[in-house]
C-alpha cells in the first residue's frame, strides 16, 4: 500500500506520464475511510484509474493546480469533509481560529466557497478539461439555495463554478460510471443520464417526464416560491421514486438534477471500506503537526449509512437518503482486528459510527423494493405502523467486537435514536449500552424539551427522552454503575419562541445542568430548518413557523441556556422580561437570576444557588438536582448543525468529495462525507 501521487516525482516513481484524474480538495490529504476524498480516490484506483491528489492548493497561485499536469480524463473538485463556510465561520459569522482538516489545525489554507474558487482556478489554466464537482459543499448547493453568510439566495453551484458535472450524495457508484463513460471517449457534455449527478444544459428535449421547478427569477421574486421548490425537492430524494428535476435560469440555461444513485448493497459497502487505505495522513504533514481530524476517527469504524430519522436541521436526508445501508459483521470485525495491530492502538474503539448508530436495517420491507415513502416519515410525528424495530443484529455485533483480543472498550459516540430504542420491547440494546459501552456519560441529542419545537425539528417528544433516561438509569443502577446522560441542546431553532427558550432554561435548572457550550441553530444549505429560517414557512406543509432570525434574539435564547454565566446576566434578564417571566428573577429556588446583578449579595440560606460540583464537575440523574454531569466538549466545541453533516453524531468525519455521513469530529457540522457538524460535515 502507498499514498496516491501528490507530485510529478511520485508519478515518475509509479511510471506514470499522466494521471487519469486529478482530485483537488480543500482538506489536507488523509487516506482514511472517514474522509470522502480517500473513498472516492481509492474507489477509482480499484477500477483501474490513475489518480493524483492536490490538497489545499494556493488559490492565489494558478501554478498550484498545475503540479500534476493536465489529467487524461478530468479534474474532480471538493471543498473537503465540510462546507468551507461552516469550516471557516461560527453561527455568529465570526472567523474560527482552527481548521481541524489542515496541518497543525492552521486556519486559512483554503478559500471561502472553496469548490467555486478551485473550479474557476482550474478553468483558468485548462480551458477544455472536464471539471466534476463533489463533496458536501457541492452536493448541498446543487440547485438554488439559501446562503446564510451572504443572507441571500444563490444559484446552483454548477453555474458559479463553471464546472461541467456535479456528483451529489455518497458518490461511489456515480463516480465510477462517470469515469467509465469518459474513458470510453464520450465528452462530458453528453453525460446526462447518470443517477446521482446534476448538469447544465440548454436542451430539455430528451428528458422523460421531468418535474419543472420554479425558475431563478421566480425564486428571487418570492420567498414562498423557494419554499415550494424545496418542498418538491424533498419529495424527490429517493432513488426508487424520484423524478428528474429542472431549474431554469436566464438565457435559456437549465440545471438538471437526475434521481439519486441507488444505495450500496452490504457487499458493496464492505468493498468500499476494505480498500487499501493507509489509515492516516500523508507523511508530508508530520513536521507541521499532523492533521488533528484524524485523532477522533483513526480508531472508529463506519457501521452504516442513511438515516430514517429525518431531523429538520440535518442535511443527511438531502445528501445520503433514508434507506439504511450496513456493513457485514465480518467486514467490521476484520477492521477491528486490523486496529489491534496498530502500535498506537490502546484498546479503545472510539466509535461504531454512522449517522445514527442503532439503525442497521431498512425501516420496512417496502424500502428494499420501492424505496422510502414520499409523504410519510418513519419516526415522526409518530412511528409508522410498518416500522421494523429490532436491535438484535447490533447487539450481536457489539458482543463480537468486545470478544476480540486486545479490545478493552467499544464506544458508541455517533449518537443513538432513543425513541427508536424505546420502541423495541427487548431492552437488550439499552442494557448493552449501559453495561459495556458507556464510560460514565452517555451523550444523547434531545435538542430541546418543548414538544412544539421538537415537532418542527422532526425529533421525538420530550416524554420519549425522559423515558429513555429513566430506563438507562435503572439499568445502570442495577449494574452497580453511576452514569449520567449528557443532553445536546440547541437554541433558536425555528419554532422556538422566547417562551420555549425559557422552558429550556428551566429544564437545565431542574437538572442542575450547566452546559459549557450550546449549539445555536446554524442555517446551512439544503435543510428543512434552513428553508424555514429563510422563508418563514415549513416547506412540507407551507404553514408559517416562527423563527428567531435577529442576532440579538438568538443571543438571548442562547444565553438563557447558560444563565449561570455572569457574562449572560443582562441578556437573560432582558429575555425573561420579553417572555413576561419576571417570576424567574429573584432569590427563590426556581429563579434563574437575582435582581441585584450577577455578583450581588445573596440572602443567607437562599436556595437556587445551583448544585455544588466536585473538581470533575460530576453530578446526577434527571429529576435529581445537581446530578447531571457537566457537558464535556472537544477543543473545537460542538460543530454546526444542518449541513451535513455529516447526520451521525460524534466522531466520524466521513465526508469528502461525494459523500456525507455524520457530525464533525470535534465540532459536528453536517454535510458532505458523513455527518453533522461536530462530526465531519462531509460529503465526498
Amino acid at each position: 500500500m502507498s499514498f496516491l501521487p501528490v507530485s510529478k516525482q511520485d508519478m515518475a516513481e509509479r511510471g506514470w506520464d499522466q494521471c487519469d484524474f486529478v482530485y483537488v480538495c480543500g482538506d489536507a490529504y488523509v487516506d482514511h475511510s472517514s474522509f470522502g476524498m480517500a473513498i472516492i480516490t481509492r474507489t477509482l484506483e480499484a477500477h483501474g484509474y490513475k489518480v493524483g491528489v492536490i490538497c489545499q492548493p494556493d488559490w492565489k497561485d494558478p501554478q498550484s493546480v498545475r503540479v500534476l499536469g493536465e489529467p487524461r480524463l478530468g479534474f474532480m473538485v471538493s471543498s473537503g469533509n465540510m462546507d468551507s463556510m461552516v469550516n471557516h465561520y461560527t453561527v455568529a459569522k465570526r472567523r474560527r481560529s482552527k481548521d481541524f482538516y489542515s496541518p497543525g489545525g492552521v486556519m486559512g489554507l483554503r478559500p471561502d466557497h472553496a469548490t467555486v474558487v478551485y473550479s474557476n482556478l482550474i478553468r483558468s489554466q485548462y480551458k477544455h478539461a472536464p471539471i466534476i464537482l463533489g463533496g458536501i459543499e457541492a452536493s448541498l448547493r446543487r440547485l438554488a439555495h439559501y446562503d446564510y453568510w451572504s443572507n441571500d439566495l444563490k444559484r446552483s453551484i454548477l453555474l458559479d463554478s463553471g464546472a461541467d458535472l456535479l456528483i451529489f450524495g455518497m458518490g461511489e457508484k456515480s463516480v465510477v460510471e462517470v469515469a467509465d463513460a469518459l474513458d470510453s471517449g464520450l465528452p462530458v457534455s453528453q453525460l446526462t443520464w447518470i443517477h446521482g449527478t446534476a448538469y447544465k444544459t440548454r436542451n430539455l428535449a430528451d428528458l422523460d417526464d421531468p418535474v419543472i421547478l420554479p425558475t431563478w427569477e421566480e425564486l428571487r421574486a418570492d420567498k414562498l416560491n423557494y419554499a415550494r421548490s424545496f418542498g418538491i425537492q424533498s419529495k424527490n430524494l429517493d432513488p426508487f421514486s424520484a423524478h428528474t428535476l429542472v431549474e431554469g435560469y436566464p438565457h435559456d440555461v437549465y440545471v438538471v438534477q437526475n434521481p439519486p444513485s441507488m444505495p450500496l448493497t452490504t457487499q458493496e459497502m464492505d468493498e468500499t471500506y476494505e480498500l487499501p487505505y493507509e489509515r492516516t495522513y500523508h507523511p508530508m504533514y508530520e513536521g507541521r503537526g499532523g492533521i488533528p481530524a484524524i485523532k477522533e476517527v483513526k480508531f472508529s469504524i463506519a457501521n452504516n449509512r442513511g438515516c430514517l430519522g429525518q431531523c429538520s436541521f440535518c442535511a443527511l436526508n438531502f445528501h445520503q437518503g433514508r434507506i439504511i445501508q450496513a456493513r457485514s459483521h465480518e467486514s467490521i470485525l476484520a477492521e477491528a482486528r486490523l486496529m489491534t495491530k496498530d502500535p498506537d492502538f490502546k484498546g479503545y474503539i472510539n466509535d461504531i459510527a454512522g449517522p445514527t448508530a442503532n439503525f442497521r436495517i431498512p425501516a420496512c420491507q417496502k424500502q428494499l423494493k420501492a424505496g422510502a415513502c414520499v409523504n410519510r416519515r418513519c419516526l415522526s410525528p409518530k412511528p409508522c405502523p410498518n416500522l421494523r424495530v429490532t436491535h438484535k443484529d447490533l447487539v450481536k455485533l457489539l458482543r463480537e467486537l468486545r470478544a476480540i483480543p486486545g479490545i478493552k472498550k467499544v464506544f458508541i459516540r455517533s449518537g443513538i435514536r432513543f425513541d427508536y430504542a424505546m420502541l423495541d420491547p427487548d431492552r437488550s440494546f439499552i442494557e448493552e449500552i449501559a453495561k459495556y459501552h458507556t464510560s460514565g456519560q452517555l451523550r444523547l441529542a434531545p435538542e430541546h424539551i418543548s414538544d412544539a419545537v421538537l415537532e418542527v425539528m422532526g425529533k421525538p417528544s420530550n416524554d420519549s427522552y425522559q423515558a429513555f433516561c429513566k430506563e438507562f438509569y435503572r439499568i445502570s443502577k442495577q449494574a452497580g454503575k453511576e452514569q449520567y446522560v449528557l443532553p445536546y441542546l440547541m437554541s433558536s431553532h425555528p419554532g422556538s419562541t422566547m417562551k420555549e427558550a425559557v422552558k429550556l432554561a428551566e429544564f437545565c435548572r431542574d437538572l442542575g445542568y450547566n452546559p459549557e457550550q450550546v449549539s445555536d441553530f446554524y442555517p446551512t444549505p439544503s435543510t428543512v430548518s434552513t428553508c424555514i429560517y429563510y422563508t418563514g414557512v415549513d416547506p412540507r406543509t407551507m404553514q408559517e413557523v416562527y423563527c428567531p432570525t435577529n442576532p440579538h434574539e438568538k443571543a438571548m435564547q442562547r444565553a438563557l441556556i447558560q444563565y449561570r454565566n455572569p457574562k449572560n446576566y443582562d441578556l437573560v434578564v432582558e429575555a425573561l422580561h420579553r417572555a413576561h417571566r419576571e417570576d424567574l428573577i429573584g432569590y427563590g429556588p426556581k429563579c434563574l437570576v437575582r435582581p441585584d446583578g450577577p455578583h450581588g449579595p445573596r440572602r443567607e440560606g437562599a436556595k437556587g444557588k445551583g448544585p455544588k460540583r466536585d473538581a470533575k464537575g460530576q453530578k446526577g440523574t434527571p429529576g435529581e438536582k445537581g446530578k447531571t454531569p457537566q457537558r464535556k466538549r472537544g477543543k473545537s466545541g460542538r460543530p454546526a448543525r444542518g449541513v451535513g453533516a455529516s447526520h451521525g453524531t460524534g466522531t466520524n468525519p466521513k465526508q469528502g468529495i461525494y459523500a456525507a455521513r455524520g457530525r464533525h469530529h470535534g465540532k459536528k457540522a453536517r454535510g458532505a462525507g458523513n455527518g453533522r457538524a461536530g462530526r465531519p460535515q462531509g460529503g465526498r
